[in-house]
């Protein structure tokens, strides 16, 4: 939510401008330089945030608009599954289900993604073979992100070399609020150099940077680095994903893009379980950031078991009924 410094442009352009013309490798050189361009940055009114977000989730979407929403939720999901007990049968039926949501309907678009740890990534790059779904991996310890860089780059090969597309890493939040912004922006850009061509996905836990100053920063933090998504959580912390919490970040990426010239995605996850989440999300994002972001490319929802209530409520768009219980797969 813009405040009223946020209005007065000749005072923020100017920080904004520093950002665009330092490369990354500049701000770590110089943690100082580095940590009073992100003080600089424009502060968030946490009351105007949380009022815009919970007006806009009443934002009601019918019919045939409904059914559109419903299909775009589905094509931006990156179905998860990210437990200790995972194996490669349920990967194996992770992407099937991900190539063909609902196999006796064409015209229900494949999900953006399958993600999963990387020993996994092998399994889900051969159960994706052919199809437009990529395989993204979580990296970097998660989901604690308390490694060494070294750990924390064999981790990004591991999963780059066995053909993941897309890399989800964590930053340290330990770092970042000690004030070693250059330490958290450091490996930001050593985990980008290490995806080679695979997108990086930069995820901020901002259930625990407790304000959302510091998720403001954090994220332009990871966009410096290079990211080409800002993510909010890991699904392991609580409060994961917020409908505040998105539009923070879709203000810093929508911001970002015109200081830079350059789209960072959005991915949110956690908590976000029924169509109805799904769609308050893409009215957040249509209305803070633009129809630039409602794509795959640019917006992500990060789940388990969304798809099968998006899968529900389309059903009941296009019957009149629901699913029954046995017209979903349980994963």
């Amino acid at each position: 939510m813009r405040t009223a410094e946020d209005a007065r442009v000749p005072a923020v352009a100017p920080r904004y401008r520093e950002a665009a013309e330092l490369d990354a490798a500049a701000l770590v050189s110089s943690e100082e330089r580095l940590a009073r361009f992100l003080a600089g940055l424009p502060g968030v009114d946490q009351v105007g945030c949380e009022q815009r977000a919970a007006a806009l989730a009443t934002r009601s979407i019918k019919t045939t608009s409904k059914l559109r929403a419903i299909d775009l939720a589905i094509a931006m999901i990156d179905l998860t599954t990210l437990e200790g007990a995972d194996t490669k049968g349920k990967v194996r039926h992770l992407c099937a289900k991900a190539r063909h949501p609902e196999p006796q309907d064409a015209s229900v678009p494949s999900v953006a993604a399958v993600c999963v740890y990387p020993d996994l990534v092998a399994t889900a790059r051969e159960g994706l073979h052919g199809s437009s779904v990529a395989v993204a991996s979580v990296a970097t310890a998660f989901p604690s992100g308390r490694a060494s860089l070294a750990v924390k780059l064999a981790d990004v090969a591991e999963a780059v070399e066995a053909g993941a597309d897309e890399v989800d890493m964590v930053i340290d939040r330990g770092a970042f609020l000690e004030g070693r912004v250059g330490r958290v922006l450091e490996e930001v850009v050593a985990v980008k150099a290490a995806c080679g061509p695979a997108h990086l996905k930069v995820i901020l836990e901002t259930g625990e940077l407790a304000t959302y100053d510091n998720v403001r920063r954090a994220a332009w933090l990871a966009m410096l680095g290079g990211a080409d998504f800002v993510k909010t959580s890991t699904g392991k912390v609580a409060p994961a994903s917020t409908l505040p919490v998105a539009l923070v970040l879709l203000e810093a990426v929508r911001d970002f893009r015109e200081v830079t010239g350059r789209t960072v995605g959005v991915k949110v996850a956690g908590g976000i379980r029924t169509a109805k989440d799904a769609i308050r999300y893409l009215v957040v994002v249509n209305e803070e950031a633009g129809t630039d972001w409602l794509h795959p490319s640019a917006f992500r929802l990060g789940a388990s078991s969304l798809l099968n209530d998006l899968l529900k409520q389309r059903r009941k768009q296009l019957t009149g009924a629901y699913a029954g219980v046995d017209d979903v797969s349980v994963e």
